[in-house]
């Protein structure tokens, strides 16, 4: 999937369909010339329906068709037979995915499951034929119930990730070559900030073919949860990973710092965040000889206090089977 492909936020407009009217009609035959109201009654309106999916990894369908509007019913018809209900709008979307009132920014409901199907625009009643109507004070009633509108309304559908691992850090904190050697992903690398602009998923192969998903979260910058750069984009697909890998480079000017600084844009986004299992992996420390690596565990034992933290270097090589061992034993606790 190319990365203009990656789309995780869209708003659409969507109207459920009108319900029928109801008949207004007296049945006639040969030899009764009045047999009384029969009209029928109308169909209900198309519903407006969102469908899980959990062969879709994101919202590229709604990229170019934003307008969905769902089957009018049919008009009732003589002989009490009711119209036809109008077809249903399915919007198929990946399963981690938050709709929200775009007005009030109010969530409805989150499409967590395959096959899960929620209504969110009921579709117009029909109204009732004429029949409905007869009494022994008016026994040939000549109106109808009209059908009911239809609803409308715009709405954001914002994906986020479901995957086991995110991984979290600034910008070329070495994520994506992380992502690139411990699975298959092939995402964008290069020596720049902000090289990844959409989360990179990726599958961990660990040991006796049990696998994992880790996510490549865009990097966070000072100021994201207040949404600096893109901050309120990345942040929210950290929501749905169980464990957190924090990815701190060794030739950082104070590693602990910049662990808190992660920590606290997390904090401000969403607290709750802090309750999942969090390990710290120091990366490029191929630069590290063994004496500069004892010194550094010394400051980080204190600093970093009950957080479990390991040494690693993508591009060496080294500490990767040790780092997916850990992170399968803390997500299979």
């Amino acid at each position: 999937m190319t990365e203009g492909n990656f789309v995780d936020y869209v708003k659409v407009f969507l109207t459920s369909g009108k319900g029928g009217k109801g008949s207004v009609h007296l049945h006639r035959e040969k030899f009764i010339t009045k047999g009384g109201p029969d009209g029928g009654d109308g169909g209900r309106g198309g519903h407006v329906i969102i469908r899980g999916n959990q062969n879709l990894w994101t919202l590229v369908t709604f990229k170019f068709k934003k307008h969905f509007k769902s089957g009018h019913g049919g008009n009732g018809s003589k002989n009490r037979s009711s119209g036809a209900d109008g077809d249903d709008v399915y919007l198929d979307v990946p399963l981690g995915t938050v709709i929200r009132d775009a007005e009030t920014n109010e969530i409805i409901f989150e499409i967590t499951e395959h096959g899960e199907e929620r209504i969110i625009l009921k579709g117009g009643m029909g109204g009732r034929g004429n029949w409905h109507f007869k009494s022994p004070t008016n026994q040939t009633p000549r109106y109808a119930q009209p059908g009911v509108d239809g609803k409308e309304g715009e709405f954001v559908l914002e994906l986020k990730i479901l995957a086991d691992v995110g991984l979290v850090g600034f910008p070329n904190a070495g994520k994506s070559t992380l992502l690139s050697v411990i699975t298959s992903a092939k995402p964008k690398i290069a020596d720049y900030e902000f090289t990844t602009l959409k989360p990179n998923l990726g599958i961990v192969e660990h040991r006796d073919y049990q696998s994992f998903v880790m996510a490549d979260i865009p990097g966070i910058i000072e100021g994201a949860a207040e949404g600096k750069g893109l901050g309120h984009y990345f942040l929210r697909h950290i929501e749905r990973n169980a464990t957190l890998l924090f990815l701190i480079p060794a030739d950082s000017n104070d590693i602990s710092k910049e662990y808190e600084i992660l920590l606290d844009e997390l904090r401000r986004y969403n607290p709750e965040l802090l309750d999942k299992e969090r390990l710290v992996a120091i990366s490029k420390s191929d630069m590290l000889d063994e004496e500069l690596m004892n010194e550094m565990r010394v400051e980080l034992d204190t600093d970093l206090k009950d957080v479990p933290y390991m040494f690693i270097s993508s591009v060496a090589q080294q500490g990767i089977q040790k780092l997916k061992d850990r992170l399968w034993a803390m997500l299979n606790k």
